[in-house]
């Protein structure tokens, strides 16, 4: 008998530890996605008739880090190199229709968002190259599209890297990166 519940601890013991998971800490550039229009799959879902017949036009997911005192463009992010537009992964942009964006016209798919940023303006880069962690692994002859876009000043500093989209006209969104006092308005049409 006591060899049966000395066994029947051990099995247990060992069914246990085969099945703990130990989950790694939680990461401090949490990820975030931005639909135009705004809160499209919730709406889609549970309030269909706020978004009618409308269908979605871009979705974005990326990873926010944080200004934490940092100086940031033109130190942390330097000047005129390929930066993956946040942390982590480089974001990923849904097109669900084709678009046109800076005179190109881009077809409905998933691309990666990198950007070149200057002092004065962004270079932003659409490729087909999805799934790469920083710009590390950049490769231009996958480039799909390149974009300039003007920098602007926010009035107040931005503590976490964002992307946000607004509505300019019925077939007209603009796209607002920012991080820090820099800020740039992507105009995205159909």
């Amino acid at each position: 008998m006591k060899k049966s519940h000395l066994l029947f601890g051990l099995l247990s013991l060992a069914i246990t530890t085969a099945n703990a998971q130990t989950f790694r800490g939680l990461d401090k550039t949490p990820m975030d996605m931005a639909y135009y229009p705004d809160d499209y799959a919730h709406d889609r879902k549970f309030a269909p008739a706020k978004i009618g017949t409308d269908k979605a036009m871009v979705r974005i997911t990326y990873n926010r880090p944080a200004k934490n005192g940092r100086d940031i463009f033109g130190k942390l992010v330097p000047y005129g190199k390929v930066w993956r537009a946040g942390a982590n992964e480089a974001p990923e942009i849904k097109f669900y229709q084709d678009v046109t964006i800076g005179g190109k016209r881009i077809k409905a798919g998933n691309y990666a968002l990198l950007t070149i940023p200057t002092e004065t303006e962004w270079t932003l880069i659409f490729s087909s190259d999805l799934d790469q962690w920083g710009a590390y692994s950049y490769n231009e002859a996958l480039d799909v599209a390149r974009v300039t876009v003007p920098v602007q000043k926010s009035e107040t500093a931005i503590e976490n890297f964002s992307i946000q989209f607004a509505k300019k006209d019925a077939k007209t969104a603009t796209m607002y990166m920012g991080w820090d006092t820099t800020m740039v308005a992507i105009p995205i049409s159909l």
